[in-house]
């Protein structure tokens, strides 16, 4: 979910939320230090400086309550974070409970759906509450999460382990005549919700697979509530009829807010 949060005093954060800028600044320091002038040369040293912090911050991360969901998946894996650019960027990060309502979702559905894969997208940063995770700026303390749909091809055969998009995002479900369109007299001038109608004809023709994700809908208003504190999951009110979707967990995340036709977001108390 796209929101906005007024921003908090500097004092708010510590060092450890901004591992970005300081392995920058030891990087640099060290450039001058060796005399290096080449880009290639300065290059290779951020990179090995940023894959020792990396390294460092899921050691430190559960000291803030925050464990990373796996980025060395292997092919037995049944939940994945769908792309390396969640996690190069240290932005795979939950609680402990968000990341067992995640595994027990995944092994759900491979019981149900034998070697369904569930993928994740977008978490939180390793460190303190209130730092967003741009441009979610909910996503700011280790208790929200982004899951991808499952989508089959235009002849309706299951595509395990695929999204529309290379991020998993921005590949809209466009709504049909009759469907409701909560955002239509609506002209906001500060909204996330952009329809990136260029992009659409770039992406493949899949379409959502019904079966396998409204099971999942229906494990996260059922099990992910009573077990995990599931607390609410943003969709787009067209999907949700088209679903069969009545659950009141499940709800619209508003029109200023990105839209949610090609992600479910959802959050846990």
């Amino acid at each position: 979910m796209l929101r906005f949060i007024p921003p908090r005093p500097r004092s708010s954060y510590t060092d450890a939320a901004h591992p970005d800028w300081r392995t920058y600044l030891f990087a640099l320091a060290v450039v001058r230090i060796c005399g290096l002038r080449r880009l290639p040369a300065k290059l290779a040293l951020f990179l090995l400086c940023y894959a020792r912090a990396t390294v460092a911050t899921q050691f430190a991360a559960p000291a803030f309550g925050r464990v990373p969901l796996s980025c060395l998946s292997s092919v037995e894996d049944r939940l994945m974070v769908s792309s390396p650019i969640y996690c190069a960027p240290n932005r795979h990060y939950v609680t402990p409970k968000l990341r067992d309502l995640a595994e027990s979702l995944a092994a759900h559905m491979d019981a149900q759906f034998p070697g369904t894969v569930t993928f994740a997208l977008d978490a939180n940063f390793p460190f303190v509450n209130g730092f967003p995770l741009l441009p979610h700026l909910s996503h700011a303390d280790g208790k929200k999460l982004d899951f991808a749909y499952y989508y089959k091809d235009a002849g309706g055969a299951f595509l395990n382990g695929a999204t529309r998009s290379p991020t998993g995002y921005f590949a809209f479900e466009e709504p049909g005549p009759g469907d409701e369109l909560p955002c239509a007299d609506r002209h906001d001038w500060l909204t996330t919700r952009w329809d990136f109608d260029a992009l659409q004809p770039w992406f493949p023709a899949y379409q959502i697979e019904e079966q396998r994700t409204s099971a999942a809908i229906a494990w996260l208003t059922t099990e992910g509530v009573t077990r995990f504190g599931l607390q609410k999951m943003f969709i787009e009110p067209h999907l949700k009829t088209a679903l069969g979707i009545t659950d009141a967990h499940v709800r619209f995340q508003g029109c200023r807010a990105a839209r949610h036709d090609d992600h479910i977001h959802i959050q846990i108390k």
